[in-house]
């Protein structure tokens, strides 16, 4: 770039340096040395840009850009002396009409401009904040026009995500309030003393709290068998070495995450109080695993003091007889036995996951806590 015809690419990059050993002789603007001033004091300009740009001359468009537009057209590039719209043919069905308006001296701004584009080797939607410029010669006649363009599919994918994140924690908000608005009125029924029904209450709410620690790790609306075993039965600390858990890896959803929970919570504490915990020598076993096309979860307890069925339906009742089967859509046995209690949930495998986008309502219908 040393001869006087690329003296305007001077100080211009890389593409100032392709745009002086390109033949544009094989297009429609000719050898460079006979190009209008008009035209090479817009591309030692536009060359001269960290912004990204694309100068389009001439009724076919043809291309000419700087450094900063060679990321936006990824495996496009190289295309200097192409027709703009034919580069982009994929999209060209909704970037022609706005560069007509360029060409007719209309100037046209829009911010994150979605289309269609196939530039790294796979369609792909992306979006574009960009202004299509008439360029104009010295006679006030449009001759081309310039395409100033920053890519924001980053920061739009960003606004969308965390515009779902907002409604999700709106959703498990609300979900949050009304379990634990169901949990405070099974709780006050009957004459428990008040530090009682105050100690009953708090490990309850903390059961919750735990069941969506599960969710906020996981980042989803499901999470693990393993997880919500964990994060329940850690609070039963002082048992951990009689309380074995064990099964594979099965996700689940986050209505049947959060009963599931308060489930394991109660039985693990009526087994403190009165079942196989409550004794030195007694055991209690979690499994679970797939059997077909069912899961079958097991809550088997050893050692201990014979089990005997409530005489009344309280909240541990409810919920493992009422709240749990009909989260899983399936069935739930209880074998009080002489050699303690076994509880049995069986499901179909295709009741466990539900879509991140299922709407936290209908997740939490399936906790029917009234």
């Amino acid at each position: 770039m040393t001869d006087d015809a690329t003296a305007f690419l001077q100080g211009g990059g890389q593409m100032a340096a392709e745009i002086a050993r390109f033949d544009w002789s094989t297009t429609a603007l000719g050898p460079i040395a006979d190009w209008p001033l008009t035209l090479k004091i817009a591309v030692g300009t536009m060359v001269n840009s960290a912004f990204p740009k694309c100068l389009c001359w001439g009724p076919g468009l043809t291309m000419i850009y700087n450094d900063g537009f060679v990321p936006i057209l990824s495996r496009k590039h190289p295309c200097l002396g192409q027709p703009f719209l034919s580069v982009w043919e994929e999209t060209a069905h909704s970037i022609a009409p706005i560069a007509e308006r360029a060409m007719a001296g209309e100037a046209t701004f829009i911010e994150d401009f979605e289309v269609q584009t196939i530039r790294s080797g796979a369609l792909e939607n992306a979006h574009f904040t960009f202004c299509y410029s008439p360029i104009r010669d010295q006679f006030g006649q449009v001759q081309g026009m310039l395409n100033t363009v920053v890519e924001t599919s980053g920061k739009v994918r960003a606004e969308k995500l965390s515009q779902l994140r907002n409604r999700e924690l709106v959703h498990r908000s609300r979900n949050a309030y009304a379990l634990v608005s169901a949990l405070v009125n099974q709780s006050l029924r009957g004459d428990r003393p008040l530090p009682e029904l105050r100690d009953v209450l708090l490990r309850r709410i903390a059961a919750l709290v735990r069941a969506q620690d599960v969710l906020i790790e996981g980042n989803s609306a499901t999470g693990t068998l393993a997880d919500v075993a964990r994060h329940t039965l850690n609070g039963f600390a002082d048992h951990r070495d009689r309380l074995s858990v064990s099964g594979p890896d099965i996700a689940i959803a986050r209505g049947q995450l959060t009963t599931l929970s308060l489930a394991l919570h109660e039985l693990a504490t009526n087994a403190t109080k009165y079942g196989a915990l409550s004794v030195p020598a007694g055991r209690v076993t979690l499994t679970w695993d797939r059997q077909g096309d069912d899961l079958v979860l097991i809550w088997r307890e050893t050692g201990g003091p014979a089990a005997r069925q409530p005489d009344a339906i309280g909240f541990g009742s409810t919920i493992i007889a009422g709240a749990l089967p009909e989260a899983f859509g399936g069935e739930v046995t209880q074998d009080f036995t002489a050699r303690g209690l076994c509880v049995t949930l069986t499901a179909p495998m295709a009741n466990l996951t539900i879509s991140d986008e299922t709407p936290e309502t209908e997740i939490g219908q399936a906790v029917p806590l009234r």
